[in-house]
Parts: C-alpha cells; sequence; structure tokens
C-alpha cells in the first residue's frame, strides 16, 4: 500500500482559492479536480480495485492538512470519503454489502452523504423521508435532505427513509441512489455564515427509486448495533474530527505569524511576540491544539486495529466530535484576539476560519445528543417518573 500524501504545492493552490470560493459563494471545481487527479478519491479504495487502499489514520491526517489550507474544500470532500470509509471499515470486518460502492468510487463516482433532515434531532435513528417497497424488490423515497454537501458534483446519493408497511415494526431503509434517477431535485439555496464552498444546497426526493440492489440495510426504528451503524458513526465522526483539528493548526499558524509581525507601541516598539499576555494567548491554543491531535490518531486507528470497545465506542465517537470541534472554536477565538482588528475584515483568513469553525456546533452528534449519549453510557437511562 502506498497511502496518498497531499503535496504542499497542491494544498498551497488550494489554500490560494479559498478566498475566492468564500467571497463568490462557488463550489471548488478546480480543487476537486486535482484532488481526483490525484487519485485522492479512492484513497479508502482497496489497491485490489486501483484505489490507495488507505487506513481510517492515514486519511484522517490528510484531511486535517487540507482543513488547514482550505476547510470547506476539505468538509465537501469529506462527505464522499464518509461514504467510500465506510465501505472500506465495513469490508474490514468481513462484511462486502457496501462493495458496489468501492467499486463505483473506483470508476470515478463521486458519492455524498444525504441523511440529514429539518427537525430531526433524532438523526440515524429516525427519519422524516418515507420508503415505499416497490414490486421489484426496491424502495422509493419521498422527503427532503438538507446539508448535502458536494451538491453540484455529486454523481451517487447515500440516503435513508423509513418504511411503515407494518406499523408495529417500521423500518429505516438504508440505500444509495443514482444522480440520473428521476424523481431528485436539487435546490440552489446554499448561502451561509461559514463552509461556503461546500455547497451543502437541500436534495428532494420525490418518489426516486433506488433498485433492490442498492438497497443494503433494513433496521428497526432506534439506536442499532448493526456494523453499519458503527461503521457510519466511526468514520463520520473521526474525519469531521479531523477537519477541525486542521482549522485549529492553521489558526495557530497564522496567530504566530501576526505576532511576530505586529508591533506595540506601549512595548517600545518590540513585536506582541514579546508580549505576556499574547505569548499566554497563544501559549493556550497550542496546549488546546496538542491536546486534541492525539485523540482523532488514537481513536482511528483504534479502528483500523479492530479494538473492540463494546459499548464504549459511541460515547468516544460522539466525544471526540464534540471536543475536536469545540477545542477548534476556542483555538480560532484565541487567534483572532492575537492577530487584532485586522482579522475582522471579510478578506481575512482567520476572520473566514473564524465563520467556517461555527459549523461544527451543526454536524451530527450535536452537544445535546452527544452527552445524552455519554451520559447513558456512564449513569444508565433515564427511568420514568411513576405516574
Amino acid at each position: 500500500m502506498t497511502p496518498i500524501v497531499l503535496p504542499d504545492e497542491l494544498l498551497a493552490r488550494v489554500a490560494a482559492r479559498a478566498p475566492g470560493y468564500d467571497r463568490d459563494n462557488g463550489f471548488p471545481h478546480d480543487d476537486l479536480a486535482d484532488l481526483a487527479d490525484l487519485g485522492y478519491l479512492r484513497a479508502f479504495v482497496p489497491e485490489r480495485l486501483g484505489g490507495a487502499g488507505m487506513t481510517l489514520e492515514q486519511v484522517a491526517e490528510q484531511q486535517a492538512r487540507l482543513g488547514a489550507a482550505a476547510p470547506a474544500t476539505a468538509l465537501a470532500v469529506n462527505m464522499h470519503l464518509v461514504v467510500t470509509g465506510i465501505a472500506s471499515v465495513l469490508a474490514a470486518r468481513g462484511d462486502t454489502s457496501l462493495e458496489f460502492v468501492l467499486e463505483e468510487a473506483s470508476r470515478g463516482e463521486v458519492f455524498a452523504f444525504g441523511n440529514s433532515e429539518a427537525g430531526n434531532d433524532l438523526v440515524m435513528f429516525d427519519s422524516r423521508t418515507r420508503a415505499f417497497p416497490t414490486k421489484a424488490g426496491g424502495y422509493r423515497f419521498e422527503g427532503t435532505k438538507i446539508f448535502t454537501s458536494l451538491s453540484p458534483v455529486w454523481t451517487r446519493l447515500a440516503i435513508f427513509g423509513r418504511d411503515d408497511t407494518d406499523p408495529d415494526r417500521p423500518l429505516l431503509v438504508h440505500a444509495v441512489i443514482t444522480r440520473s434517477s428521476p424523481g431528485i431535485r436539487v435546490a440552489d439555496d446554499w448561502d451561509t455564515l461559514g463552509m461556503r464552498a461546500t455547497q451543502s444546497c437541500t436534495t428532494v426526493l420525490d418518489g426516486v427509486e433506488a433498485p433492490g440492489e442498492r438497497v443494503h440495510r433494513r433496521l428497526p426504528v432506534g439506536p442499532s448495533r448493526d456494523p453499519f451503524i458503527f461503521a457510519l458513526f466511526a468514520v463520520f465522526e473521526i474525519l469531521l474530527a479531523a477537519v477541525y483539528t486542521g482549522i485549529g493548526r492553521r489558526s495557530i499558524e497564522l496567530a504566530v505569524a501576526a505576532a511576530h509581525r505586529r508591533t506595540s507601541m506601549r512595548g517600545s516598539g518590540r513585536t506582541y511576540a514579546q508580549d505576556p499576555d499574547i505569548r499566554w494567548r497563544v501559549a493556550d491554543a497550542v496546549i488546546a491544539q496538542d491536546g486534541i491531535e492525539p485523540q482523532v490518531v488514537a481513536l482511528a486507528r483504534d479502528v483500523d486495529d479492530l479494538v473492540d470497545h463494546g459499548s464504549r465506542w459511541f460515547p468516544l465517537l460522539v466525544g471526540l466530535k464534540v471536543r475536536a470541534t469545540e477545542n477548534a472554536r476556542v483555538v480560532v477565538d484565541q487567534a483572532l484576539r492575537v492577530a487584532g482588528g485586522s482579522s475582522y475584515f471579510a478578506g481575512s483568513e482567520l476572520g473566514r476560519l473564524y465563520r467556517d469553525v461555527l459549523a461544527g456546533v451543526f454536524h451530527p452528534s450535536d452537544g445535546e445528543s452527544a452527552h445524552a449519549t455519554v451520559a447513558n453510557a456512564a449513569l444508565g437511562p433515564v427511568t420514568p417518573v411513576p405516574s
């Protein structure tokens, strides 16, 4: 296996384009083309299918580097890597139900993740989208998905919906649909505070059909110990944490550069790198960053090594996501204070990072859901109050 390492010159090009994509609310077509030419979209595809066969730990490190260069590009690509990464994690455990994902990714198909729904705070444990079985063994899906990253370019969309054919035993049906199928409408509605280049537009499913061979899971409503759900949480949360860790890395670089560049009249013309308060802020940011990076690596490695954390897996994964995204916000905030008022201008890179990092609040699992998961693991479930 020869893992892909994103070249410094490619990352420099990606970083140089990021301000324009943010300003114009555009999609990073050139970034995606460069990454595709490198073979990066086949990072999780096994070597036998022409991919790099990378581990989750290896991809997480490259996503952190990409996140430091252009967070929105990294977050968009993350969604393709999540879908292919799920297939890879399952395959490593002897489950080939998503082998078709790896085969199609090897042929250049671009996958996106279409699970988020407005008002669905149960996330993966229920769905507002309806799934209707067809006579041919597939399903028709009707519903609206939000935050569908890669909207301008995806060719395959991983979705799920609820089948109420048996009202006493509703099922959550997971499938992959193709963009050319009738019944798909992608809205042009992505105009956000940050992460603008992800172009995560709303996707309307109006009776779009997934044939039986592309329906890979029918699970009971509610939490599940199915390997697919584990793989989904593991890859999604770890790669998300990696991107936000990259934002923290870049913020510290910018803070250090600003501290050496800015001079202080109160300090007799010395740079702010000599100011004790600024030194404390930079050190505080570095301490926070140094604490999160090994956590991302360690948990990714445990997935790769098939470590059995049992019931602890989900608290560990959602906890990592919350720590990484919240940690990145703290680091960016300290960097912004070090850099001073210039970072408040629209064209400032730190100002853009400050807007981008806020998106971490909204990714699953959010703070409330994560804390509920961890509390249940530590304390047991809440018992009903006797009537």
